[in-house]
């Protein structure tokens, strides 16, 4: 198995891609991983690294598409940017999966004009795993690769869904729910209200509607959405999650007897906050693209690029793409 990695992607760039890399090559050692971008910035924290793994390679990209690019004209004029490069080898057959950090917007465009799009699908989604409270986890699309859809959309990604629940984190029988402001089958706006009998009709164990309320407390395994309101929902559950961590910071910090509760506390609120932590659910697939593609949070650190990595190396080994091929082709 190869699975490539655009190097120059992401706030930490290419320190944290290397750091991952290399962590990622040294406990897989049946996995080639190739970093791609800027030689003369890779090669030196690889040298510095304690050990370099021998299935770990450099393919030298001399442009970087950043934060404030523009997706199309970026991708289509940066030819030897490291995520293009990236998206142009897994296209053509020389690795099984990629990860980026890079610009969502440029990832998703790489996607579609470079690497391309699966036969029957016609808006591939962005699928990050959101953390409940029972640590299951719920896997949501699309959470904003596309801010538009139509209820055909929907559909598909409730049947992507489902299976990369199945193929990639061995749920049987995924609950897949349709976020909307209430439970009853005729709630919600045009999208929703013609998306829910479309769901309801696919081979899925489809659960009716879910309000944004419940999402935390595990009331589905696939949440279905689109782009917009998951991507508002993402947010402010990142910011909620910030702000509440903020104010127990105050709390503990107020007086001597709350700093002594806090002392006695910490463990567990460490584990709270690995709980809500991105870096441990390794990255978003965007199902519906021809070969798999992962995208990493923007701010990954290493230990995020290795969990992208066993994340990507599970998908591919479980043939997660030609398992959705089939299903969406009725092949």
């Amino acid at each position: 198995m190869k699975i490539v990695i655009d190097a120059m992607g992401g706030d930490n760039a290419p320190a944290a891609t290397v750091e991952g890399a290399i962590a990622a090559a040294t406990e897989w050692t049946d996995t080639h991983i190739v970093l791609v971008g800027d030689e003369v910035q890779i090669e030196p924290l690889l040298s510095q690294a304690a050990v370099k793994p021998a299935n770990l390679s450099i393919r030298h990209a001399s442009e970087v598409i950043g934060s404030d690019d523009e997706p199309v004209r970026a991708v289509r004029r940066k030819k030897d940017a490291s995520m293009v490069v990236a998206g142009r080898m897994l296209k053509e057959g020389e690795a099984d999966a990629m990860i980026s950090a890079g610009n969502t917007g440029a990832l998703m465009t790489t996607g579609l004009l470079v690497v391309g799009r699966m036969d029957g699908i016609e808006r591939p989604a962005l699928a990050p795993m959101i953390p409940t409270i029972d640590d299951v986890g719920v896997l949501a699309l699309d959470l904003g690769a596309n801010m538009d859809a139509k209820p055909e959309h929907l559909a598909q990604y409730g049947l992507m869904g489902s299976l990369y629940r199945q193929k990639v984190q061995g749920i049987d029988s995924p609950r897949v729910g349709l976020l909307n402001v209430g439970t009853e089958p005729g709630k919600g706006n045009e999208l929703t209200k013609h998306a829910y009998p479309l769901l309801e009709q696919l081979p899925i164990r489809f659960v009716g509607n879910v309000e944004a309320r419940d999402v935390l407390t595990g009331a589905c395994d696939v949440l279905v959405c689109d782009g917009f309101a998951g991507n508002i929902l993402l947010k402010s559950l990142e910011g909620t999650a910030g702000a509440i961590f903020t104010l127990l910071k105050e709390q503990f910090s107020s007086s001597l007897k709350s700093k002594l509760a806090a002392a006695v506390l910490m463990p567990e609120l460490r584990g709270l906050k690995r709980k809500l932590d991105y870096t441990e659910h390794g990255g978003a697939p965007l199902l519906g693209l021809s070969r798999l593609v992962v995208k990493s949070h923007g701010s990954a650190d290493g230990n995020a690029i290795k969990n992208a990595v066993r994340q990507a190396r599970i998908a591919v080994q479980n043939q997660l793409v030609e398992s959705i091929s089939k299903e969406i082709s009725g092949k």
